[in-house]
């Protein structure tokens, strides 16, 4: 089976998580965190930070690393850095997504998450808005 490396952004503020839905693909429609495919000779944290550039005309700050998501597709196997990352600048425009919200700890369940994402909010997500982390900063 094929295996995919993407890393993802969880971008928090105000105690919200930003999703954003699928605009193109085989998953068209589906909610995630923004991201994409690491490439060669890339890390993890260059790729979300060139992703998010790339999908949404901002620049991010990976604060550190939540987890690491392995899960089986249909056709092909994903392994998902997922990192709590911080806006530097930018206003977050949806250039290739259809939609996107930002999600507090009561709606995170109002979108249709893909099931790498869906694993994410269940394993780390919830907790980190149950802990009432407000924004990502560094942990001192």
């Amino acid at each position: 089976m094929r295996k995919i490396h993407v890393a993802c952004a969880v971008i928090l503020h105000d105690g919200k998580i930003f999703a954003t839905q699928r605009g193109y693909g085989e998953y068209k429609d589906g909610w995630e965190f923004p991201g994409g495919k690491i490439e060669e000779g890339e890390t993890p944290e260059h790729a979300i930070v060139r992703e998010i550039r790339e999908e949404l005309n901002t620049e991010i700050e990976p604060v550190r690393l939540l987890d690491t998501i392995e899960e089986d597709y249909p056709t092909f196997h994903i392994s998902m850095k997922c990192f709590l990352c911080r806006v530097k600048s930018g206003k977050l425009e949806l250039l290739e997504h259809e939609a996107a919200r930002w999600l507090d700890r009561e709606h995170l369940y109002d979108v249709a998450w893909l099931p790498a994402d869906l694993e994410l909010v269940r394993n780390q997500v919830e907790k980190l808005l149950a802990d009432g982390e407000k924004d990502a900063a560094p942990k001192a």
